[in-house]
């Protein structure tokens, strides 16, 4: 691979492999654009570092620093392969078509070790016919949203460095500069890296890839979670035994549970996770085929996505989604969609149950007689840890969102009297989601004793240019949200009591979950023109910054551009969308 020329490394099938070497495609002078201090902190990399040659050159893809060329010794880059279903149909194999992995990082400190990637770094036998380049635009999006969700502690890939190749150009819609992103995470395995493998039947590799998962990527067979107790999942599912040694068999019949349904459940679990996060900070991905959901229950490959401005759950920001399939209030139920497709894949190792390691059900595959069995169990075990899913996501979901509204603890009816009154009111008046968490922290019970009061006080939550159209009249919306703030009113004296300090540690515990700023799509857009058109650099900065740190009140730049970013969203530029090229 390394002697070949490059322009022959393209597209082919890779069959019998999750993997193939691959190096990355030379950018002549490249300018680095930006680098994270979270994300250098996080890798343990000094920040003098990113001043060197080598970090420079590194993440441009201009040198491979982990391989000897001389002895043939060490890391080689190499690029994924794997398939997925995109919008609900079998693409086939697709694989790492622009991104390429250079090496593990292993943090002494925390024990975590990370996989380094470039996206945009060329051609690679998976990039059918594209060109395996990003452009800048695109690259900005994920550059910043990568740490941003981090920042809100939101289970997510990571970037490292944003370089810009100001030689290439890169045909989109138009014609636009490249640019590659230094990313990296845990694992860049999706559950398409799985069902390549059940389209191409190929029961060897799917054995082979879910033990790498379990003993390389998790911690060993004895970290995943073990099977739950009788009972209701959303009573058992919160807090689960594990510690299971590999061989162990749970359960009895069709509930028989071995180490891969341990697998496949520590896998679901994380994603249901990561799913209630994004319906906790209205992030909507826009792309959630199964190559787009990760193992590791990450956010992962960012495309066309968005933070919601006005709460409206039908709203997705991929323009070539006209039946909403990834929209903000399908996000679960999709995610669920693309975990069944895994537990398909893994379906006969879940289903063996007790007999997964015999000789003959490994080396031959499932005899007839008892072909029945295993896929009653293999069905049975998938549509029970699917409520599992259910459960874990409900349970996350509220935790979040009983921090969000300064609540100690959540009570009975809150789900129903809070939770939902309050979207469905931001919903049916069209306000800002995000905007009207920040503004409750900063309001005092004695300004909502009354009913004038509380309608007053509802006013806060309008836009600047006053009610839509579709609101209706403006008494019966400050009527609405002062009905809601009394409940909440109510609630919160509940868990804080009356003191004259409560009001400032309920403030200072909201603004510590809820952000001053998220990187919303016209800030993006702003930002982009300005980077790309306009030559500005330090712009770029102030918006990393500010993303880093979401709960400040300011960030010590520029005080006019800062208050502008977490402003009212300007009209015209609410629930914005993008095409997959961006």
């Amino acid at each position: 691979s390394h002697k070949a020329p490059r322009e022959k490394l393209g597209p082919r099938l890779v069959k019998g492999a999750l993997y193939t070497y691959v190096r990355p495609e030379p950018t002549q002078e490249p300018e680095l654009l930006a680098v994270s201090p979270c994300a250098l902190e996080d890798l343990n990399i000094a920040s003098q570092e990113t001043e060197g040659e080598d970090f420079r050159e590194t993440v441009a893809g201009n040198k491979i620093i982990a391989w000897d060329e001389n002895t043939g010794e060490g890391i080689y880059p190499w690029a994924q392969c794997y398939g997925g279903y995109q919008f609900g149909q079998w693409a086939g194999q697709l694989g790492d078509g622009r991104a390429i992995s250079l090496f593990e990082i292993p943090n002494q400190e925390t024990k975590i070790r990370y996989e380094l990637q470039l996206k945009g770094a060329g051609r690679t036998p998976y990039s059918r016919f594209a060109d395996g380049k990003a452009v800048l635009r695109s690259s900005i999006r994920e550059f910043i949203v990568s740490e941003a969700l981090n920042a809100l502690k939101i289970p997510t890939t990571r970037a490292l460095s944003l370089t810009l190749a100001p030689h290439a150009r890169v045909r989109r819609e138009r014609t636009e500069p490249g640019a590659i992103v230094a990313r990296f995470a845990q694992s860049w395995l999706r559950i398409g890296t799985f069902d390549l493998l059940r389209a191409r039947g190929d029961r060897a590799l799917i054995r082979q890839l879910s033990t790498y998962v379990a003993e390389e990527v998790f911690p060993g067979w004895e970290s995943l979670p073990a099977l739950l107790p009788a009972g209701e999942p959303k009573d058992t599912a919160i807090s689960v035994q594990r510690g299971i040694t590999s061989q162990e068999i749970q359960g009895e019949a069709e509930n028989q549970e071995n180490r891969f349904t341990r697998l496949y459940r520590e896998i679901v679990r994380r994603n249901a996770r990561v799913v209630a996060s994004w319906q906790a900070y209205a992030f909507t991905n826009g792309v959630l085929n199964t190559d787009n959901t990760s193992i590791f229950g990450l956010s992962i490959d960012f495309g066309p996505f968005a933070f919601l401005d006005n709460f409206d759950p039908n709203y997705t920001p991929n323009h070539d989604d006209h039946s909403q399939r990834y929209s903000y209030r399908n996000q679960p139920s999709i995610i669920w969609w693309n975990l069944v497709r895994l537990g398909e894949a893994m379906g006969e190792l879940m289903g063996a149950g007790a007999r997964c390691d015999e000789t003959e059900f490994v080396e031959e595959g499932v005899r007839k007689d008892w072909v029945d069995e295993l896929v009653a169990r293999a069905e049975n075990l998938i549509q029970k840890i699917g409520e599992e899913y259910k459960a874990v996501f409900l349970a996350e979901y509220t935790r979040l969102m009983t921090a969000r509204l300064g609540l100690k603890e959540t009570k009975d009816g809150d789900f129903d009297t809070l939770f939902s009154g309050l979207l469905d009111s931001l919903e049916a008046l069209e306000l800002d989601f995000n905007h009207t968490f920040r503004k409750l922290c900063n309001i005092k019970m004695a300004d909502l004793e009354t009913e004038e009061q509380r309608k007053d006080v509802a006013g806060r939550f309008f836009h600047h240019e006053g009610l839509t159209g579709l609101a209706g009249n403006e008494d019966d919306a400050r009527k609405r949200i002062a009905n809601w703030l009394d409940k909440w009113r109510a609630r919160v004296r509940e868990d804080w009591g009356d003191e004259a300090t409560a009001d400032g540690e309920r403030a200072a515990a909201m603004k510590k979950v809820n952000p001053k700023f998220t990187p919303r799509s016209w800030i993006l857009d702003e930002l982009i023109t300005r980077v790309e058109q306009q030559g500005e650099r330090d712009v770029l900065q102030r918006v990393l910054h500010m993303a880093l740190n979401p709960f400040e009140d300011s960030w010590g730049g520029d005080a006019a551009e800062e208050e502008r970013f977490c402003g009212d969203v300007p009209r015209g530029n609410r629930a914005m969308q993008c095409s997959c090229s961006s």
